[in-house]
């Protein structure tokens, strides 16, 4: 079975649609199914294996998983972008984010030393609802000079079909 296949079949079992709202918390978002994880990454990282990716980068907190999962696949390190800076980060980008699913705003920091000018980034996510974390992600790269080469994620609920993702919103129907 292809990772969409898989994927449909656990969404149908073990969660819920309704609307754009899409339940996974039994297996994606909040108790992970470490081997469903590691089939949608190896398949995300398939689709970017050509494309000279050095880092992955996504929002804390659920798009964490997937990302190591790439990262793994395409052997590359993966950064998050915080939500909240911690002393530690003196130096770094940051942009504002909003929420669809938590109906909030918050700001995504990156630390300096962990993004640079010379970076290909694949940015990866668990779903792409209105695109605000990927338009935070995107200044956020423009501030460190880095390349955008695409973006990922498990979900898109969307109607931009320039993120490549596992499923849409109309796979679900």
């Amino acid at each position: 079975m292809s990772a969409a296949e898989v994927l449909l079949e656990r969404i149908r079992r073990d969660g819920s649609i309704n609307g754009q709202i899409v339940k996974v918390d039994q297996f994606l978002n909040h108790m992970v199914d470490p081997v469903l994880i590691h089939l949608l990454g190896d398949d995300i990282a398939a689709s970017f294996a050509n494309h000279s990716v050095t880092k992955i980068l996504t929002a804390e907190t659920s798009g964490i998983m997937l990302a190591q999962a790439v990262a793994l696949k395409l052997q590359v390190p993966f950064v998050y972008a915080k939500k909240k800076r911690p002393i530690t980060m003196p130096e770094y980008f940051a942009a504002a984010s909003y929420s669809f699913t938590k109906q909030e705003s918050t700001t995504l920091y990156v630390s300096k030393e962990v993004l640079h000018r010379d970076d290909k980034v694949l940015f990866v996510d668990d779903f792409f609802a209105k695109g605000s974390t990927l338009k935070a992600i995107e200044e956020i790269l423009a501030q460190a000079g880095a390349t955008l080469v695409g973006a990922a994620v498990i979900i898109n609920k969307s109607d931009r079909r320039d993120v490549e993702s596992i499923l849409t919103l109309d796979d679900l129907q």
